[in-house]
């Protein structure tokens, strides 16, 4: 290949004006002399030309081919349905045809979904990553094998910045199902106790109108209701607890629709407490009250209200009432009007001493079966007459006192039970027998009520701290005021604060203090399943994956009360996991994938963004079965418009790679003078000529 190459000998706007200069000095010698100057104008041009220093360049060029991207959607939403199997076959047909089209060079990219991420598919980034090493006049275009489903189309074609035409073809077929829920607003914090308003809609395509909703939190149902598809609705849920809440709606599904991954939506709603209400009452003054005050006080989530019994009704020393400076115990207030407002009762070595009439502990009992927490700390008022095992609330207690006080030195031990609990296992110090902390020196005998096993023992395995669920609430029965030895530091003391802080925070269903739980948390595409148990043998865990099929699996021990497993996966979604009526989530990717909000194909969708390049956008799904209609592939040289009604174009461009480059100058050497000269004495012959013409 040659091309004509220019080096001037003077700047370009000098030889740009001497060649009007000679243009114009060549056109009046013309007018003026007529045909005779016309050799004398060719030496002009000549002599330009030579300042111009024209060459001939020789390209040694070796043909390059020209690349085709081919892009295969294989995301989750185009895996629905026959579209996996449509894919395969279309991928099959366009190489086999691109192998019939000379010097095009296919590339196949197959998209997959992204972990961890919410991006959807990411077709045109797909593309734009598979063409980037490839200069633009070498692209001869770009199919793409998808739903018409990309999430992150450019808006136009400029911004695409594709030179060669984009063809789409869409899986799938025309008359598709397919029921959603699309969330309009969702709270991520909410109070303890109140409603949180979600806003949500139910989009169908080819339903009914309507669609019944079921709204389950931590896999309970607490609402059903019927909406009309299309509108916004409010749907009211209570946090219940602290910590994680997990709401779940699901819309009824309909006949035949492509599924049913998108008619749930899930939201965690993390629930925060306003200000923990506790009311500590001590019976009298001693040295462990301090303990409680300040490990509850240094919360500064908890809200105390603490009262110490220290006169009561039964001391009469005669002092007259008008010298009396005592707060008077406020018990109507606290036990009848405002008993529901605390998340914690705390009896702290309180006896029966007729301040409380029998009907307000009546109402505890009602308070901690409705929900509520009591913890009982008991010294030696537990083991006598006045023992608050002979009130009402002894039907909630976990033990009952057989009148013994033991005063003698002990290390308290975790019992079997108590090594599987979260409020006692791990305590820092019993990992040995016996345990790396102080002794505590008395403790009150009891009887534990049948089915209930303590969590921390005494000599001789007594029980020494009760742990017991009453209906909906709990209680514990802490049988020893020693506690407080441990936070003066009596023998090195011990874990004073993690035990007391634990065990209310169980009392307050703290959730990572349950002991029976299931948990479940997603590391890239494995679900790690953690059951917390009291029990040897938990049974096995049901695990529904996004495309609604189950499977059972087996977990293994691991620490004491801990049973785990690893569930690989391979959808995206939300997975349910139960097990003994508990119920766990987990999200492989978002908790609402984007990429499943959508499912219905479209050929549509990028059909503006094809045609702007020159391509098309069509479906090649038949109405049933993997089969597809695929137009042909034709190679197109020139033109604007690479599509038809049953083909499409590639822009084919003969680009090639230059291998070696020689370079002939025009007018510099012999060649340049002799050109130059033989103008000048072809002007000088044809003036001479003239002149004995005109002398003859």
């Amino acid at each position: 290949m040659w091309s004509v190459s220019l080096a001037p000998m003077v700047p370009l706007p000098l030889l740009i004006g001497l060649a009007v200069l000679a243009a114009l000095a060549a056109g009046a010698a013309i007018v003026l002399a007529g045909r005779s100057a016309i050799l004398r104008a060719l030496a002009l041009v000549v002599l330009t030309a030579a300042l111009a220093d024209p060459s001939l360049v020789f390209e040694d060029r070796e043909p390059v081919k020209d690349v085709v991207a081919v892009v295969v959607d294989r995301s989750a939403s185009n895996r629905l349905a026959d579209r996996a199997a449509q894919t395969d076959a279309a991928v099959a047909e366009i190489e086999r045809q691109l192998r019939g089209v000379p010097n095009v060079e296919p590339r196949i990219v197959e998209l997959r979904d992204a972990q961890g991420t919410n991006d959807g598919t990411r077709l045109f980034e797909a593309l734009s990553t598979s063409l980037a090493d490839v200069p633009s006049e070498r692209v001869a275009g770009a199919i793409a094998i998808t739903d018409g489903l990309a999430h992150d189309a450019p808006p136009n074609a400029e911004v695409l910045g594709l030179r060669a035409p984009l063809h789409v073809l869409t899986t799938g077929r025309n008359a598709e199902i397919d029921r959603r829920i699309v969330l309009v607003d969702s709270p991520r914090f909410g109070i303890v106790g109140k409603d949180q308003i979600i806003r949500l809609r139910v989009v169908d395509k080819g339903g009914p109108g309507r669609a019944g909703l079921t709204i389950r939190r931590d896999g309970e149902i607490i609402a059903r209701r019927e909406v009309a598809t299309g509108q916004t609705v409010q749907v009211p849920v209570r946090i219940d607890r602290g910590g994680p809440n997990v709401v779940e709606i699901e819309a009824q599904a309909i006949d035949n629709e492509l599924t049913l991954a998108n008619n749930r939506a899930v939201i965690t709603i993390e629930g925060v407490r306003d200000k923990l209400r506790v009311l500590l009452v001590s019976g009298e003054p001693h040295p462990g009250e301090r303990t409680w005050r300040n490990l509850l006080k240094a919360d500064a989530n908890v809200d105390l209200v603490h009262f110490t019994i220290l006169r009561p009704p039964e001391k009469q020393d005669g002092t007259p009432i008008n010298e009396l400076s005592l707060i008077a115990f406020p018990t109507r207030e606290l036990f009848q009007v405002k008993i529901k407002e605390f998340d914690l009762i705390i009896f702290d070595r309180y006896a029966n001493q007729s301040i409380l009439p029998l009907l307000y502990f009546e109402n505890i009992v009602r308070y901690v079966r409705d929900g509520g927490a009591l913890l009982v700390a008991a010294g030696p008022e537990y083991a006598g007459s006045q023992t608050l095992a002979r009130t009402p609330l002894g039907q909630i207690l976990p033990a009952l006192p057989d009148g013994s006080v033991i005063d003698e030195a002990y290390r308290a031990e975790v019992s079997e039970p108590g090594k599987r609990h979260p409020v006692t296992r791990d305590l820092p110090g019993s990992e040995v027998s016996p345990p790396r902390w102080g002794e505590w020196l008395r403790m009150v005998g009891a009887q534990a009520r049948a089915g209930t096993a303590p969590v921390m023992t005494g000599p001789g395995e007594r029980p020494l701290l009760m742990l017991a669920r009453e209906q909906k609430g709990r209680v514990a029965l802490f049988l020893s005021d020693h506690a407080w030895l441990w936070a003066r530091g009596f023998r090195d003391g011990g874990p004073y604060l993690d035990l007391l802080r634990r065990l209310s925070h169980w009392l307050m269903k703290e959730p990572e203090l349950e002991e029976e739980a299931l948990r479940a948390t997603v590391r890239g595409a494995t679900v790690e399943v953690e059951r917390q148990t009291l029990r040897d043998n938990p049974s096995p865990v049901t695990i529904t994956g996004p495309d609604g099929q189950s499977r059972t699996v087996t977990l293994e021990p691991g620490r004491p009360g801990l049973f785990t497993a690893r569930i690989p996966t391979s959808d995206l979604g939300l997975y349910r996991l139960t097990a003994d009526n508990l119920t766990a989530f987990a999200s492989v990717g978002p908790e609402n994938p984007r990429e499943l909000m959508e499912v219905v194909s479209d050929p549509a969708a990028l059909q503006q963004l094809a045609q702007a390049t020159g391509g098309s956008s069509r479906r090649i799904g038949r109405e049933s079965g993997a089969a597809v209609n695929l137009p042909r592939i034709v190679p197109v040289r020139s033109g604007s418009q690479f599509a038809g009604n049953d083909w499409i174009g590639l822009r084919i461009s003969d680009s090639g790679i230059v291998r070696g480059v020689r370079i002939s100058p025009l007018f510099i050497g012999l060649l340049g003078l002799a050109v130059l000269f033989g103008a000048l004495v072809a002007g000088w012959l044809g003036e001479s000529g003239r002149r004995l013409r005109r002398q003859s």
